[in-house]
């Protein structure tokens, strides 16, 4: 049987403090990913597996959001941007839906992962177990703050901030599916952690309910070492989403890109629109974003541009903003 859930919230409120300054410009949602800005990865995903309308939170630059969904739509899908003033984390950013998503179960999928997780299998998993909750797990390295047991398929324990790793658990991946029976226990207007929700709703006899999944691909595009090891991993392995395959992405080199024949471009570059290299420029694990200018005699290892032109010069593992 083919689950389906109608609504998805996709959480894009993050202040991404350890990606400044790049953030200091676009919130950390909206990064490129060879030019396709990363929430676009979930709002495809989720279009996939029947979403048929998103709501989308903000907070930092939130006119970023605003001037890419113009339309209030996503490829024709309908989208709408929910504000928040003050950061309310995601349990605080689910109830701010509650109106909007109404009696339905609905899906929550963070706007900073980049992967191709069978969502398909959180659904049957949530129906046909009667999950309150489903939580997407996979061991990241990022931490195992989750324990599940195999036999029933639920989740024993969450810890909001482990001090040490246990050798049986798991990280939470970023997609979860919710009943609405959620609603009446998180406090209005309130900031909170969907852990402490979780952690005492299974108190009172919640079933919550996880999948491994350790298959496909996932990128958690947290830091800047992991933005950039996201693009070479894309391109040596040369890793295309199900959900994109037919199209154009990844492009390493944007058409309108003027680019001397002397210059190389090497490793998990990225060479966005209305760039230019100059001559001999070099680049290497390197991101431009667009209108991005580098000189002759420039090299950039690990470096980003974010749109300007930088002096000539030897650089690594440097932002240019």
């Amino acid at each position: 049987m083919i689950y389906r859930v109608r609504k998805a919230f996709v959480l894009g409120a993050g202040l991404g403090t350890r990606l400044r300054p790049l953030t200091n410009l676009l919130p950390k949602p909206m990064l490129p990913i060879f030019g396709k800005p990363l929430i676009t990865f979930a709002l495809d995903h989720l279009r996939q597996a029947g979403i048929e309308r998103f709501w989308v939170n903000s907070h930092h630059l939130p006119e970023q959001f605003a001037a890419h969904f113009p339309n209030h739509e996503y490829r024709g899908t309908p989208l709408e941007l929910v504000h928040e003033a003050a950061l309310l984390e995601m349990g605080g950013g689910i109830k701010n839906i509650e109106n909007r998503i109404g009696e339905e179960t609905f899906l929550v999928y963070s706007g900073d992962i980049l992967t191709d997780l069978p969502v398909q299998r959180l659904l049957e998993e949530h129906f046909s177990k009667r999950n309150d909750v489903t939580l997407a797990l996979r061991s990241t390295g990022l931490s195992t703050s989750i324990r599940w047991h195999p036999e029933t398929g639920r989740v024993v324990e969450m810890r909001g901030n482990p001090e040490s790793s246990e050798p049986d658990g798991y990280d939470f991946a970023g997609i979860s599916i919710w009943n609405p029976s959620v609603f009446p226990r998180i406090p209005p207007s309130t900031r909170i952690s969907f852990v402490s929700i979780l952690v005492g709703w299974m108190k009172s006899g919640g079933k919550i309910g996880g999948v491994p999944l350790e298959e496909s691909r996932w990128f958690n595009v947290g830091s800047r070492k992991e933005y950039l090891a996201a693009h070479r991993i894309i391109l040596q392995e040369g890793w295309v989403p199900d959900y994109l395959r037919g199209g154009s992405w990844p492009v390493q080199a944007d058409a309108s890109a003027q680019i001397s024949p002397e210059s190389k471009i090497l490793g998990g570059s990225c060479v966005a629109a209305r760039c230019t290299l100059e001559g001999d420029a070099m680049l290497e694990d390197s991101i431009l974003f667009p209108g991005s200018s580098i000189p002759r005699g420039t090299t950039l290892r690990s470096c980003i541009v974010a749109g300007v032109r930088i002096e000539p010069g030897q650089y690594e593992e440097t932002d240019f903003v």
